[in-house]
């Protein structure tokens, strides 16, 4: 652990609520209208931080502890990732499974508090939610162990700061296909278009955003908070490849990575102004295909 770790963990912590405002502001330059501020989503975290939260009669102290434990499993998993050439807060060999394990507490612990409201809407989004995950995850298990065949190592650490230009001169097919497929998780595993809608209020097409209903006050400002942090791990991972900065300047490096984050954010901005959201009978095949474009990642670095 060190204090470069540390502070991109704060840097983490502070901005990545802004990665919303950024997609925001780039749909609302599509759509011709002016649209939110860039920091709403904070002025939205700090007004539910203000309030009550209310509790159905139905639902035990596992609906109160969903919120707390997926911020804190978000939160561990974040501090496993190396950000900025900075080495992450902890690091071990194999760090990268715990990486995708906590990830699947976070969504655990979610669902469990879906059902526990005993809504029959609310079980509808859970189900889809695990139905999703359970395609998604092998796509980014895959897509991170081509990286570590790449680097010959088994460090998150060790196999993101593998990748540079040289290695994408000589293997860019493979790079290629691995970031293809970890943009179709990172679409999927935030509830993006066109996986899922997060604006919208149908509750027969919701899949995430119906799971936390129930959620108010400070509890759904934890929900929030780490849906924002979920979309800032994983799209470092994303960024970590394609701009893989290391000049050895702390700020430079700083900066290149959050202005990939911010362009990344852009980029999702665009996707959902130009596509629809697919049919839900299509978006296994979505993921499947993510997985297959994983897998042929780690067919070509294993050729390499």
């Amino acid at each position: 652990m060190t204090g470069a770790a540390l502070a991109r963990l704060g840097a983490a912590l502070l901005l990545a609520p802004l990665l919303y405002g950024v997609i925001a502001r780039t749909k609302a330059f599509f759509a011709g209208r002016t649209g939110a501020p860039l920091l709403q989503r904070y002025f939205d975290l700090a007004k539910l931080l203000r309030k009550g939260a209310v509790y159905s009669e139905t639902t035990t102290w596992v609906f109160r502890a969903g919120p707390v434990v997926s911020l804190a499993a978000v939160l561990g998993a974040l501090a496993l990732l190396p950000m900025a050439g900075a080495p992450a807060v902890f690091g071990f060999a194999g760090d990268f499974v715990l990486l995708a394990y906590l990830l699947g507490l976070a969504r655990f612990a979610t669902v469990l508090a879906a059902l526990d409201t005993g809504s029959a809407f609310e079980g509808m989004g859970a189900s889809r939610e695990v139905q999703f995950s359970a395609l998604a995850e092998p796509a980014l298990l895959l897509a991170l162990v081509a990286l570590a065949r790449n680097a010959h190592e088994l460090s998150l650490g060790s196999i993101l700061g593998a990748v540079s230009g040289e290695t994408w001169r000589h293997d860019a097919a493979a790079l290629t296909l691995v970031t293809a497929a970890l943009f179709v998780v990172f679409l999927a595993e935030n509830s993006r278009v066109p996986v899922d809608d997060p604006t919208t209020h149908l509750e027969l097409t919701m899949i995430h955003e119906v799971m936390v209903l129930d959620s108010s006050g400070p509890d759904l400002a934890l929900v929030e908070l780490g849906a924002a942090l979920k979309m800032w791990l994983l799209g470092g991972l994303v960024v970590s490849i394609v701009v893989p900065v290391r000049s050895g300047n702390p700020w430079i490096d700083l900066g290149a990575f959050v202005a990939g984050l911010l362009a990344l954010a852009a980029l999702v901005g665009v996707v959902e102004s130009t596509m629809a959201r697919l049919r839900l009978l299509r978006v296994p095949a979505l993921l499947v295909s993510a997985g297959v474009l994983a897998a042929l990642g780690l067919a070509l670095m294993a050729e390499w």
